[in-house]
């Protein structure tokens, strides 16, 4: 007696019932299970960040004339976020791959709410948790790779590249960082969702590479991603030693803007909110109209 063996990866309607699955027992996972899957996604989120910020040092060069340093542009700017962006894929490979719980990719849970398989008070229950603990390993590895001294390397363009990047988080305006987070997330569960269709280990890595790499190299942006961003920023502006500053040329007060207050309100709170809306809506809800929605019995 001979099984079949059926290779070829998922297709949608396949895709959409295994997602309303996965969302119902990510629903029902216990708080504890779900917190220290999300510190380590969190974590990875921060590992895939730190590894842009280094490739994105590569855009600085460093000359020196008459003993006065000067920073100017190194590699064209979208090779930079190109090579930017599929290094940071990494933290989402971590992530499927290795198996933890992200806010965002968590939005498509909104599959099985509107099916009504997960209450409102699950949904919540674990985007809460869930949230929550991305923010505490994403803060957790800001602290080690500020005290591991990496924004010493490059000779201080790596530190000068957290700072601008961070600067320029808490410098958006409300709505462009609603309508970047809506962006961010819709290539973000886009990537969760495709890999719904693998079977191997390389379907989902390939799955993820480009969507994640396209919201890094245009700019959008993403709540978790920035739980490290913004912070290691922060750590840098504000306990960095004098040898940090001599060695780019600048002061704290070069970013007196970037402060824990404007992180808080000016970024997360309203990245937050369109990554919900961009994974919720312009992923999860449609899919679900399209695979799921069964009007006759509702």
């Amino acid at each position: 007696m001979t099984t079949e063996i059926n290779v070829d990866s998922l297709l949608p309607p396949e895709m959409a019932r295994k997602a309303e699955a996965v969302g119902v027992a990510k629903a029902q996972g216990r708080a504890h299970y779900l917190f220290l899957l999300a510190v380590l996604a969190g974590a990875f989120i921060a590992m895939g960040a730190v590894f842009a910020t280094v490739v994105f040092s590569g855009g600085i060069t460093v000359s020196t004339a008459a003993g006065v340093k000067a920073y100017s542009a190194g590699l064209p700017y979208g090779v930079t976020r190109l090579l930017g962006g599929v290094v940071f894929s990494l933290g989402l490979i971590l992530v499927i791959i290795g198996g933890a719980e992200l806010f965002t990719g968590n939005v498509l849970i909104v599959m099985a709410w509107a099916s009504r398989k997960v209450t409102t008070g699950g949904l919540l229950r674990n985007w809460g948790i869930v949230y929550l603990g991305n923010f505490v390993g994403a803060l957790l590895s800001a602290v080690l790779v500020f005290l591991s001294g990496q924004h010493l390397g490059g000779s201080g363009t790596v530190g000068l590249t957290a700072l601008n990047i961070a600067r320029a988080k808490v410098e958006l305006d409300f709505l462009p960082a609603v309508a970047s987070g809506i962006l961010c997330n819709a290539l973000v569960c886009m990537a969760v969702w495709l890999t719904f269709s693998a079977r191997t280990t390389v379907d989902k890595i390939l799955a993820i590479v480009f969507p994640i790499s396209a919201f890094v190299a245009a700019g959008f942006e993403h709540c978790i991603a920035n739980m490290f961003f913004v912070p290691v920023g922060l750590m840098i502006k504000d306990f960095a030693g004098p040898e940090f500053w001599s060695l780019i040329g600048k002061g704290a007060g070069d970013y007196a803007s970037l402060t824990w207050g404007a992180f808080l309100v000016k970024n997360l709170l309203p990245v937050t909110l369109g990554n919900v809306i961009g994974g919720g809506l312009l992923v999860a809800a449609v899919y679900w109209l399209i695979y799921l929605w069964k009007p006759a019995q509702r």
